[in-house]
C-alpha cells in the first residue's frame, strides 16, 4: 500500500498515534511526540513489514473507519471476501484517576469478531533509533517486552502470545485486548480494565466537547479540529506542537521536509486563539504556564521561534538515514535548524495570549503585577526589534529583511501591553506602551507602504515590494480596519498575485528551494476571512466548503495542498490548518439565534 495522508490521530496529550486507512499504527513516537518513532512505516517508503502494528484479516476486501462521536476513539471495520469481519477499536487512555489525569504512554486496541469466523495475523514490529534497529524481545505467558532503546514497551494481551511472536494467523472467536505501554505488570483483569479505560476515556472526551461553544454550522468539523488541536498539546508542560509528524514533504520531491514536532510560539498563539474562541480555556491555561517558563529562562533576552515540548532550546537538525521517507521522498529530518533563526514576531505572539491572563475572570490563575513586569521585558524586546531584520514567519534560511508581519506583531505587543496596563490601573505604563505602539505604526506606514500608481499596497518587507499572505492578518491583529482603503488595495494586490483558483500561496517569489509548488492551507483560510470582511461572503462560503471537501476522511488537513490535483502534502495534522477551519466556521456560520 502506498502511504498517504488518510490518517486518523488518536492520543491522550502525552502520546499519540496515526492509524492508516487499513487500521495499522503507521506512526507513533515514545515517550512523547518528539521522541523516537517506534512505529514509523509512514516514513519508510513502501515497506510495510517493520515499524508498524496491524491486524491482517485473511481474505480482506475492505476497511471502513469512523470515530466514536466527539472522541478520538477510532473504530475500524475489516471485512473479508467470505463475509467474516472484525472491528478494531483504538484509543490512548485519558481520564481522571485518583485526583490526577491518567494519560500513560500507551496504546489500547480491542479486536472484536462481528461476522463469520474471521482469522487474523498480528504484525507488531516496532523499531528504534529512527528505524535503525529491530528491538530485542522477551516474553511471558501473557506479555511481550520490546526493548526499544532506553524505553521498554510491554504488550499485555489475552491473545495467544506465541501466535503474535511468530506472526501466525489464528481464528478470532472472542474479543481480544491489547495494551502496549510502560514496562510494568498490568494491574487488574485485562479485559475488564481495558473496557473500563475505554468507557472512562470516552466519557472524558465527550464531556470536554460538551463544554465547547461551537458555531451553529459545521459543528462536526469544528469539534473534530478542536479535539485534534488538544491532542497536539503536551499536557505535562503545556507546549503545543505544530504537527504530529516530521518530514512529510510540502511538495513531491521538493526536499521541503521539516520536523514539526516542536512548539512554535507563532503556531501555538494561533492554536490557543482558536480554541479560546470555543471556550477551551484548559488548553490556554496550560500553554500560558509554558510561556511563563520560556520567558523566565530568556531573562529579558532574545526568545527563539520554537522550543521542544520540554522547553529545550537546542534542536539540532540531523537526518535519519535508515528511513526512506514518505513515499521514498527523503530526507527524514530530526530537529529543526529554525531554532537558530531570528524571528521578531514571537514577542507579539507571547504578549497577545498572555494579556488575557490579566483580564479573563474565568481563569483559575489570574496574572498579577509580577507577571506584568515579566511581560514588559518581552515588550521591550518587541520595541527594540520592531525595525530590525529577521527571517520572518516563513523562516527564510538564507536572507533577512524587516518583515512587515513581524513589525505589526511588535506593534500588537505594545498595543496590548498598553491595554493591560490600563486594566491594572498603571496609567504611566499605559502611556509609555501606547506611545511606542504609535511610533511603530508610523514606521510601518512609512516603510512598508508601496506606491505603485495603482492604489499602492503594503509590502511583505520594508526593503522590497513583493507580497505575502500574512499581510491579510493586519485586520485580525487590529492594526487596520477591513474598510480602510490601504487594506482593500493590499488585499486586491495579494489576491491577484497569490491566489491560484480556490487556493492561496503564502508567497510566489522564489525562496531557498525555488518557487513554491503548493498552496499553504492556512493562507487559503486567511483569504476566506478577507473575502468575508470585504463583503464577498457568498464567495467566502463557497471557498470554505471547497476546503472542507479536501479534508481527509478523519476530517483533518495537512499543511499544504496541490492546487491542481487537490492532493494534501506537508506535515499532518497541521495545527495552522485546523485553526483555519475553526476560525472560518465561526466567522461564516449562521447564528444560533436562528434556531433558539
Amino acid at each position: 500500500m502506498t502511504a498517504d495522508l488518510e490518517l486518523w490521530p488518536i492520543g491522550n496529550c502525552q502520546v499519540s498515534a496515526l492509524i492508516d486507512r487499513e487500521g495499522a499504527v503507521a506512526w507513533s513516537c515514545v515517550p512523547r511526540v518528539d521522541g523516537d518513532p517506534v512505529f514509523c512505516a509512514l516514513l519508510n517508503g513502501d515497506s510495510r513489514e517493520a515499524g508498524i502494528w496491524r491486524f491482517e484479516l485473511a481474505g480482506q476486501v475492505s476497511a471502513t473507519q469512523e470515530y466514536i462521536r466527539n472522541t478520538p476513539i477510532l473504530v475500524t471495520r475489516l471485512e473479508a471476501e467470505d463475509g467474516s469481519a472484525v472491528e478494531v477499536l483504538d484509543f490512548c487512555p485519558r481520564y481522571e484517576h485518583k485526583g490526577r489525569m491518567y494519560r500513560p504512554v500507551a496504546i489500547s486496541r480491542i479486536v472484536r469478531p462481528i461476522a463469520g469466523s474471521p482469522r487474523i495475523r498480528v504484525v507488531l514490529r516496532p523499531l528504534h533509533g529512527y528505524g535503525a534497529h529491530v528491538p530485542e524481545t522477551t516474553h511471558g505467558t501473557n506479555h511481550i517486552r520490546y526493548l526499544v532503546g532506553p524505553h521498554t514497551l510491554r504488550l499485555s494481551t489475552d491473545a495467544p502470545v506465541g501466535y503474535i511472536l511468530e506472526q501466525r494467523s489464528f481464528r478470532v472467536e472472542d474479543d481480544l485486548h491489547f495494551f502496549l505501554g510502560p514496562d510494568e505488570p498490568f494491574a487488574g483483569p485485562l479485559r475488564e480494565e481495558i473496557r473500563r479505560m475505554e468507557q472512562a476515556t470516552r466519557k472524558y472526551w465527550q464531556h470536554w466537547v460538551r463544554s465547547l461553544a461551537t458555531p451553529f454550522e459545521w459543528q462536526e468539523e469544528v469539534i473534530r479540529c478542536a479535539i485534534t488541536l488538544k491532542l497536539c498539546q503536551h499536557e505535562e508542560t503545556g507546549a503545543i506542537v505544530a504537527a504530529l509528524t516530521t518530514s512529510i514533504p510540502e511538495a513531491p520531491h521538493s526536499e521541503r521536509n521539516w520536523d514539526y514536532r516542536y512548539c512554535w510560539i507563532r503556531d501555538s498563539y494561533y492554536t490557543v486563539q482558536a480554541l479560546n474562541r470555543l471556550g477551551a480555556l484548559d488548553v490556554l491555561e496550560k500553554y500560558l504556564a509554558y510561556l511563563r517558563n520560556i520567558v523566565d529562562n530568556a531573562k529579558g533576552g532574545q526568545i527563539q521561534p520554537l522550543y521542544s515540548v520540554m522547553g529545550e532550546g537546542e534542536l539540532d537538525e540531523t537526518t535519519a538515514a535508515w528511513l526512506a521517507g514518505y513515499r521514498g521522498m527523503g530526507p527524514v529530518r530530526r530537529g529543526n535548524a529554525a531554532y537558530k533563526q531570528i524571528q521578531h514576531d514571537c514577542y507579539g505572539q507571547i504578549v497577545l495570549p498572555t494579556v488575557q491572563g490579566f483580564i479573563d475572570r474565568r481563569l483559575l490563575r489570574i496574572a498579577d503585577e509580577r507577571d506584568f513586569e515579566s511581560l514588559e521585558q518581552v515588550g521591550e524586546m518587541a520595541w527594540a526589534m520592531h525595525d530590525q531584520p529577521d527571517a520572518g514567519l516563513w523562516e527564510f534560511r538564507t536572507r533577512q529583511e524587516v518583515h512587515t508581519y513581524s513589525a505589526v506583531m511588535s506593534w500588537a505587543a505594545c498595543d496590548r501591553l498598553a491595554m493591560a496596563a490600563d486594566w491594572l490601573g498603571k496609567a504611566d505604563r499605559a502611556a509609555l506602551w501606547r506611545n511606542r505602539a504609535d511610533a511603530i505604526r508610523a514606521t510601518i506606514e512609512a516603510e512598508a507602504w508601496v506606491e505603485n500608481g495603482d492604489g499602492g499596497h503594503y509590502g511583505a518587507s520594508f526593503e522590497s515590494d513583493y507580497l505575502d499572505a500574512s499581510l491579510l492578518q493586519m485586520v485580525e491583529l487590529r492594526f487596520i480596519s477591513p474598510d480602510n482603503p490601504r487594506f482593500l488595495s493590499t488585499f486586491a494586490a495579494v489576491e491577484q498575485q497569490l491566489r491560484r483558483g480556490d487556493f492561496m500561496l503564502r508567497y510566489a517569489a522564489e525562496d531557498d528551494f525555488g518557487a513554491p509548488e503548493t498552496a499553504f492551507n492556512v493562507c487559503t483560510f486567511w483569504l476566506i476571512e478577507a473575502l468575508h470582511l470585504a463583503g464577498r461572503s457568498e464567495e467566502a462560503r463557497r471557498l470554505f466548503c471547497t476546503m472542507l471537501s479536501h479534508t481527509t476522511r478523519s476530517g483533518l488537513l495537512s499543511e499544504d495542498l496541490d492546487y491542481n490535483s487537490g492532493e494534501l502534502w506537508g506535515n499532518f495534522p497541521q495545527t495552522y490548518s485546523l485553526v483555519g477551519v475553526i476560525n472560518c466556521a465561526g466567522l461564516l456560520s449562521k447564528p444560533w439565534s436562528e434556531v433558539r
